[in-house]
């Protein structure tokens, strides 16, 4: 039986927009992004830009109307019904906030970017956390695909 992770094409546009930053390969990055689109597509497109917080506090404050940073923001890309494209949109991650979150948290840094871009594919997927049901659904989920790549349930207090 073939893994559905493996049979996923896909194109990561890693974007590093930060200096003297720590971070997780490339392999990684598409490992987890892999994981979280496992079974929804046979092809995805994506963009995921490294930012420090200042950018990430731009983008916060322009479309979220929130004046500061934050872990992940993602833009899902929504093309025109006619047209048929597998771009699934960008994601946005603050590595300082990253970082710091692990520390507050006691979770490796390597667990929690990959929370995070779980997460934010699974925000470009149409999951959503604005009501208690749908932010069960989609932690649910989160613990499934995180602890499927090994590390531990990332909303269990460490």
């Amino acid at each position: 039986m073939s893994n559905p992770i493996s049979t996923i094409e896909l194109a990561l546009d890693l974007q590093i927009a930060i200096e003297d930053a720590t971070l997780p390969s490339t392999e990684n990055f598409e490992l987890w992004v892999k994981t979280a689109l496992r079974n929804t597509m046979k092809e995805a497109e994506l963009t995921i830009r490294i930012v420090d917080e200042a950018e990430s506090q731009q983008l916060n404050s322009d479309y979220r109307g929130k004046d500061k940073p934050t872990n992940v923001l993602s833009f899902p890309f929504e093309a025109p019904a006619e047209i048929e494209i597998p771009l699934l949109g960008d994601l946005v991650i603050c590595a300082p906030v990253v970082e710091l979150e692990a520390k507050q948290q006691n979770k490796s840094s390597q667990a929690h970017w990959a929370h995070m871009v779980v997460h934010g594919c699974l925000h470009l997927l149409g999951y959503d956390h604005i009501d208690d049901e749908e932010a069960e659904e989609m932690e649910s989920l989160e613990i499934q695909l995180i602890e499927k790549l090994g590390y531990n349930n990332p909303y269990k207090e460490a």
